[in-house]
């Protein structure tokens, strides 16, 4: 079959599914958005944006090559610097993205005499990530500690990395990250742990457990990169096997110091503000939700692509998730809250989500 045929009937397969998408151009006048991962609103913040202005002054656009090369600039070595002290680890490595430093940090430690053990509600980027290590890789059911055990137990000589979101992307429920970690303390077994949504926690404590813990600087810092943070002889060798690292052009300046800045919001009086607010209106939402990303599971594909359109009617943009990014029968809603919304919006909300779904969904 040739390649035009062959992509014109994979076209056809995702419409005929009825699972056809595509990029939606979002402006200033339309409806409120209800679905970005801005968790504390700092993509605006005045600070911010002025580091990402005086940065582009300074460096220029963008980096010009990979950190090994040339690429690698002051600002770089700051923010390393401040996200290992905020993640209380030694060192931290930057990354393009989140995406990458998943990649890179699965494919070199899950090597061919280690087994992954993953759960299996993780993000793509850790599935992605598992795939392309050399590594056994072991899926335990969703959050389930005797399982994972189970499979730790069966590993025989062989090293482990237990993998896992600390929150989850598309439920917004959490890990328990603490009694992870005490079972990779007694089983002597790496923890990494992508803390990509964790915006309002869930507390960890490690103990005596090997912990590398990945983030991104696009969600809850509001600009675009990714890390991971550990012990310095596990980021040394990342730096110098990590594929995504060493053959990625460095993160641009103006993405950096956007972040630094962000970061040293987010530790301020002002960023536990911030916090506080976005954690009191995941109660209007959802009293007692453990984080921002608010779920309302419908069903049926067709369902949950009506409920979104009827939201939008009434000015709120809150999309409909389907498979392939969730099980087939669980499509949903996915709300997503930030500290920039005010009061009246989140309460406009509820009140639009109580019409389209009914008072019982919520």
């Amino acid at each position: 079959m040739s390649w035009p045929r062959w992509v014109h009937d994979a076209v056809g397969t995702v419409r005929n599914a009825g699972q056809w998408r595509a990029p939606r151009v979002v402006g200033v006048d339309g409806p409120i958005v209800f679905a970005s991962n801005d968790y504390l609103g700092l993509t605006r913040h005045p600070t911010v944006v002025a580091a990402a202005h005086e940065a582009l002054d300074r460096w220029g656009t963008g980096s010009g090559s990979a950190r090994l090369i040339v690429g690698s600039r002051p600002v770089h070595h700051e923010l390393e610097a401040e996200l290992a002290a905020w993640r209380n680890q030694p060192r931290a490595a930057l990354f393009p993205t989140g995406f990458a430093a998943n990649l890179g940090v699965l494919t070199t430690l899950g090597t061919a005499d280690t087994v992954i053990c993953s759960d299996e509600l993780n993000h793509a980027s850790i599935i992605d990530g598992c795939r392309m290590a050399r590594a056994e890789v072991a899926v335990y059911r969703h959050r389930d500690l005797d399982h994972l055990a189970a499979l730790l137990n069966d590993r025989g000589d062989r090293r482990a990395i237990v993998v896992t979101d600390s929150v989850f992307s598309m439920d917004g429920d959490v890990a328990d990250v603490t009694a992870l970690a005490g079972l990779c303390a007694r089983t002597d077994s790496l923890l990494v742990l992508d803390e990509a949504h964790a915006v309002l926690g869930p507390a960890f404590d490690p103990g005596d457990a090997p912990v590398l813990r990945v983030g991104t600087l696009s969600k809850t810092l509001g600009a675009l990169g990714g890390f991971v943070t550990g012990p310095t002889p596990f980021i040394e060798l990342i730096e110098n096997r990590a594929r995504p690292y060493i053959f990625t052009t460095a993160p641009t300046p103006a993405d950096t110091a956007a972040a630094l800045a962000a970061l040293r919001v987010v530790r301020s009086p002002e960023g536990t503000g911030l916090i506080a607010r976005l954690r009191s209106h995941v109660e209007r939402v959802r009293p007692g939700h453990p984080s921002p990303i608010v779920p309302f599971v419908i069903g049926s594909e067709e369902a949950a692509v009506a409920a979104a359109a009827a939201l939008v009617e009434r000015g709120f943009l809150v999309p409909a998730i389907r498979p392939p990014s969730v099980a087939p029968g669980t499509s949903r809603l996915r709300v997503t809250l930030s500290a920039a919304h005010t009061s009246a919006e989140v309460s406009a909300l509820v009140t639009a989500l109580d019409a389209v779904l009914g008072a019982a969904a919520r």
